[in-house]
């Protein structure tokens, strides 16, 4: 795959430790924007549809699908995620020297699939 001038813009800026941690900050709240957003979408709901069903504001719900919001708490992740029929998770991972892979590069250490835990 050919390099753009912006892979190189990027490659360049990612050298810089403070970037860096800034650039995988808004990678994980990115995540959490497009998950909501596609969980009420295939829900078949609006924003204002899920507002009302969580008792709150259409523009709380445009706010929670927001890349730049960081002000997500658990107990709200919940509410939503049980309005919309999915559940939270959270996963801690151990930071890794820097390997020269990026936040969007990283592969997730574990998965685990409860489904398939045979229970006795």
């Amino acid at each position: 795959m050919k390099t753009t001038n912006f892979d190189r813009y990027l490659a360049e800026q990612l050298r810089d430790p403070k970037f860096a941690a800034r650039f995988e900050r808004a990678g994980e709240a990115w995540d959490v924007a497009l998950q909501i957003a596609a969980l009420r979408e295939q829900a078949g709901l609006s924003q204002k549809e899920l507002a009302r069903r969580l008792k709150t504001s259409q523009q709380q719900i445009s706010r929670l699908e927001s890349p730049d919001y960081e002000g997500h708490s658990l107990a709200n992740l919940r509410r939503v995620a049980e309005v919309l029929h999915a559940r939270v998770r959270v996963v801690f991972e151990r930071e890794v020297k820097d390997t020269g892979k990026r936040a969007a590069e990283a592969a997730a250490q574990y998965r685990v699939n409860r489904t398939s835990i045979k229970r006795s």
